[in-house]
């Protein structure tokens, strides 16, 4: 099973750019970059719950289990 990360789809729905979060949340650009693309092999709760809370959303939208 995999994770497979839909943070570019809720930055397109909230018609937010990935800069703009990441100063939000408090992360690098890079970081952000990185972890829309899935090449991260984790995340912290407290980075994903900040992502939620800008995003106005529940970690189940950001990420999905794939088989």
């Amino acid at each position: 099973m995999q994770i497979i990360v839909r943070l570019d789809v809720m930055l397109a729905k909230r018609k937010m750019k990935s800069k703009d979060l990441a100063e939000a949340v408090g992360i690098t650009v890079q970081n952000m970059s990185l972890l829309k693309s899935g090449k991260v092999k984790g995340v912290r709760f407290e980075t994903l719950a900040k992502i939620c809370e800008v995003l106005e959303c529940q970690p189940g939208d950001l990420l999905e289990a794939a088989p």
